[in-house]
């Protein structure tokens, strides 16, 4: 191989990688709901399981209910805050299961709510594929600095993802620090949006969380049900100058995969519900930051192998998509896709890219859109802007780096990537350098 041909798969030196590593802490547990359930030979023989549980707490005497609590207090004291009220609330969703006439007490009702909960460690294999946003309250910080949010895939048990938070400061001189998590994580109040049929609309809310990071968004819908994948946030700009985040993310039901989206203010109330259209199919749906002349913008990878551009008069509906860029190097050889939303420059939007190619080795390049008409391609990365690091390269999917969003400040660029299916990196550059090597 030439040395010309060489450089058609090397990245360019145009990074300063921060020595920052998001590892999965398998210590961080949530409770979330357990319903266990007979096989299929057995339902109709041995009934509703959820009722014979019940019936057997009902039976307990006081000195086996007073153990059980024992036990109970051991398991939840140091590990979750407000355990009790997350269980009296439990409960309450198992009413329908309890006996006719029976006479319960505080102590059944917690054992109860607890025999039908569980501890779910939802970063305990994996910690990955960051998205990155600026945090509402900038107060408090030195000249230039900016507060920031990042979401992060988590990988629990049954290979299960979820979506947990961060938040962190990037300093003007390039420093970049990430707020310790909270030991704790709070399960959400979920309620139906009455007006929606599909199960998936739902609001959660958080009213026990002291730290943002205790926030953790699990399957809770049965299009969610092996997974909500890859959270992509943009802090939404409406005609109006108010601001909120939206965040697109894959739901996996263990079959079937289809984008759905999130709402949120200050990301301790979140709004939940599919997206409805011919178009809203697949992975990888980023919204642009505002609307572009009346209408929401988006890009996705319908096929599986292009990125796409769509426009729609409903946020929540979309039916008509454009091809707008398609592999041609033979690092992208096999598929693109967004890293998360574009971003607004002063020569366009620039749109921070991911590609597949030989050995089916993830990467990320760029490329830049026309601003008044992002359907017009002005510039592609001519080379893949960044590789699998040496020693960054093993992990649960080897050879991937891949991100779900970027942040901007003037003309410097803060990008958190995940490596390897596995961690979180980060690394920075600017506007320029990238801009360079599109062509």
């Amino acid at each position: 191989m030439t040395d010309t041909e060489l450089q058609t798969f090397l990245p360019p030196d145009i990074w300063t990688f921060l020595p920052i590593l998001l590892k999965p802490d398998a210590r961080r547990t949530v409770l979330r709901p357990f319903m266990p359930d007979y096989p299929p030979p057995y339902t109709a023989s041995e009934g509703d399981r959820t009722r014979n549980i019940i019936a057997r707490v009902l039976r307990q005497d006081e000195s086996s209910l007073m153990s059980g609590l024992q036990r109970l207090s051991d398991l939840t004291k140091k590990r979750h805050r407000n355990s009790r009220k997350a269980l009296l609330r439990r409960f309450d969703e198992l009413t329908a299961f309890v006996p006719a006439g029976a006479t319960l007490n505080e102590r059944h009702k917690l054992l109860i709510g607890a025999i039908f909960s569980e501890e779910y460690s939802f970063e305990a294999a994996a910690l990955f594929n960051p998205s990155i946003v600026r945090h509402w309250d900038q107060t408090g910080l030195e000249p230039g600095a900016i507060r920031f949010i990042m979401s992060l895939r988590g990988i629990g048990e049954g290979h299960i993802s979820s979506v947990t938070f961060r938040t962190g400061t990037w300093l003007t001189d390039g420093q970049v620090t990430i707020d310790p998590p909270s030991p704790f994580a709070a399960p959400p109040i979920i309620t139906p949006m009455e007006d929606q049929p599909d199960k998936a609309a739902i609001r959660l809310h958080f009213e026990d969380c002291c730290d943002l990071s205790e926030s953790v968004l699990f399957p809770v819908a049965p299009s969610q049900k092996q997974g909500i994948e890859d959270l992509r946030l943009v802090a939404f700009r409406e005609d109006d100058g108010t601001t909120h985040y939206l965040g697109t993310y894959t739901a996996f039901s263990g079959s079937t995969i289809r984008p759905e989206i999130l709402k949120t203010s200050e990301f301790l109330h979140f709004s939940m519900r599919p997206f409805a259209g011919k178009v809203a199919i697949n992975k990888g749906m980023a919204l642009f930051p505002r609307k572009l002349d009346g209408r929401y913008a988006m890009l996705g990878r319908q096929d599986n192998e292009n990125i796409w551009l769509m426009y729609s008069d409903d946020l929540y509906r979309w039916d008509t998509a454009q091809q707008l860029l398609g592999p041609l190097h033979p690092w992208e050889v096999v598929q693109m896709g967004n890293c998360g939303s574009p971003l607004e420059i002063d020569e366009g939007w620039l749109v921070i890219t991911h590609a597949v190619g030989l050995m089916r080795n993830y990467t990320i390049g760029a490329c830049l859109l026309d601003r008044k008409d992002p359907s017009k391609l002005l510039g592609r990365a001519r080379l893949p802007l960044l590789a699998a690091q040496s020693g960054q390269r093993d992990g649960y999917v080897p050879n991937v780096v891949y991100s779900c969003g970027a942040l901007l400040d003037g003309r410097r660029l803060l990008l958190p990537y995940g490596v390897a299916d596995s961690i979180g990196a980060i690394a920075m550059t600017t506007v320029d350098q990238i801009l360079h090597y599109l062509e």
